[in-house]
């Protein structure tokens, strides 16, 4: 029979296979066969696909941390541990114990490994199965009732029987609906390992954005550490004033009321910084009480200057939500397939061999064997149009997921117009915050002098005082900005996973295919990179 072609005997002249060359004809012989339903293709990119309309060239520049001129060009690629472009050891470091720490990562991990073994499920259903039967039966004939079995039971009435038998199961797949439920699961492997990807880029992302905003936070409390320690020299200027009559008192309340509301801003501020620490442990797979990173400021940073830029085919190919939805969209056209299959009849062949004995050491004895072999065809004639109904609601899937891709490309696209705008006008607006943050410098030396001076009133000092205050504040978060927006970008090219050799995508070292859920060409497996 054709159920045991696949299958060839352990001989001393051979080296005794696990699959022989007629298995493997036979199984391409099944793979290339027809198949219901579409197949999949990527669909094809508008030709309207632009990130801009023109080459963004390079972005001005500003004399202080964080403020090189970045240029863009599609000659470049993105690294695959893309945060060493920040030029930080401590950074680098913290990122590698984060990946292989992170929980979210190895759930995602392990999602996929999950994906894959419900993936050589479905490729086990190309094969027959074979099940063994053993049985020992132990009877007593009746004594009493008279006949054939009273006769038997004088002589013994007990009866024993030994059986042994293997029962064999198999459904062609005339249709193609195992394999096109084959490749459903196929588009789910590589729907799981872009999530790996998307959860590793999302970490990475997250993790440089919390200490960017760190530095920040910390930045931002010595700028105003500063001003206080400017309001209490005024103040005890006008206390001492105030002793000797110079002034009245309501001009020292003013300045203390204004040297209490610049403390006021202190505590808000270092309850972020504590949030954002946590933040950051707690995305390395850190408990808030371990002292495990190192405090971060924006001088520990080195802003990338040379700055890649996908072509947007690129784009769709590689960026992690796209990959994803993209195989969602292959698994809802695969499941078409099937629902087209289910409507058709179904062939199945079942057959047992085995054999039956009183005695056990006669079991296999001549004229003890016995053996049976069954086709047949089934086709559904009434179910009310459920399958009709299931074939509806595979399309309906399918266009929701067509939908879905298409959404997930746009905001992709606007993701990537989005950073490359904020590179540009951020550093702009940094340019114009340096600038003022240094008028505003000036203007109070100057305003204070006058004030000592007795030229000009509190109130003006006062004014000049809170000026310089927020800008220095605006001037720190110009900085960070110029950094959150470079990571920005990154994200939105994909994170660099294609240049890393490690990644979900490309580890196993071959494309997805149908035949990479079929024994035995399915166990070609890479332990997960933050596995033990």
């Amino acid at each position: 029979m054709s159920v045991w072609f696949g299958f060839c005997s352990k001989t001393r002249s051979s080296p005794a296979p696990t699959v022989c060359r007629r298995s493997s004809l036979m199984l391409f012989f099944l793979l290339s066969a027809c198949m219901v339903g579409p197949d999949f293709k990527r669909p094809e990119l508008s030709p309207e696909a632009k990130f801009t309309r023109n080459d963004p060239g390079a972005t001005v520049s500003a004399d202080i941390q964080g403020g090189a001129s970045q240029n863009f060009s599609t000659q470049r690629d993105l690294p695959g541990e893309w945060w060493e472009l920040f030029e930080s050891k401590a950074l680098n470091t913290y990122v590698s114990l984060a990946v292989a720490n992170s929980p979210t990562i190895a759930q995602a991990e392990a999602n996929l490994r999950q994906a894959q073994e419900n993936a050589y499920v479905a490729g086990a259903g190309l094969y027959p199965t074979v099940t063994g039967n053993a049985s020992r039966n132990r009877q007593k004939f009746p004594i009493g009732g008279g006949g054939a079995s009273e006769i038997v039971a004088n002589l013994n009435p007990f009866f024993t029987t030994y059986s042994l038998s293997l029962a064999i199961s198999y459904t062609l797949d005339v249709w193609g609906g195992t394999r096109r439920n084959i490749e459903s699961q196929v588009a789910n492997i590589q729907y799981s390992q872009f999530q790996v990807e998307a959860a590793h880029l999302t970490l990475t992302s997250n993790l440089l954005n919390a200490v960017i905003l760190e530095a920040s936070l910390r930045g931002q409390i010595r700028a105003t550490e500063e001003i206080i320690k400017v309001q209490q020299r005024q103040l005890a200027i006008l206390q001492a004033q105030f002793r000797l009559g110079g002034v009245d008192e309501s001009q020292v309340l003013q300045q203390l009321a204004t040297l209490e509301q610049t403390k006021a801003t202190l505590p808000p501020l270092q309850q972020q910084l504590v949030v954002q620490k946590n933040q950051i442990k707690t995305l390395g797979g850190f408990y808030p009480t371990q002292d495990i990173v190192k405090e971060f400021d924006l001088s520990d940073l080195k802003l990338p200057r040379k700055l890649p830029l996908s072509l947007p085919s690129e784009l769709v190919a590689r960026r992690p939500d796209i990959r994803s939805a993209e195989a969602q969209l292959w698994q809802a056209s695969a499941n078409i397939g099937v629902a087209l299959a289910n409507q058709l009849p179904s062939f199945k062949i079942t057959g047992n061999a085995g054999n039956d004995s009183e005695v056990f050491n006669r079991l296999f004895f001549s004229g003890t064997g016995a053996w049976q072999i069954t086709t047949s065809v089934a086709q559904t004639v009434f179910d009310a149009g459920a399958l009709n109904s299931q074939r509806k609601a595979a399309v309906a899937a399918f266009e929701s997921s067509a939908a879905n891709y298409r959404e997930v490309v746009l905001t992709a696209f606007g993701d990537t117009s989005n950073a490359i705008s904020a590179l540009k006008n951020d550093a702009r607006a940094l340019k114009a915050s340096l600038a003022a943050e240094r008028s505003a410098r000036k203007s109070l030396r100057l305003t204070q002098q006058q004030y000592n001076l007795g030229a000009i009133d509190l109130t003006t000092l006062l004014l000049a005082v809170q000026t310089y205050q927020q800008a220095k504040i605006n001037l720190v978060q110009a900085q960070a900005v110029r950094f959150t927006d470079t990571v920005a970008l990154f994200f939105a090219l994909g994170g660099g996973w294609w240049n890393r050799p490690n990644a979900a995508p490309i580890r196993d070292g071959r494309p997805l295919t149908i035949i990479s859920a079929v024994p035995p060409f399915n166990r070609k497996q890479i332990q997960p990179v933050n596995q033990p």
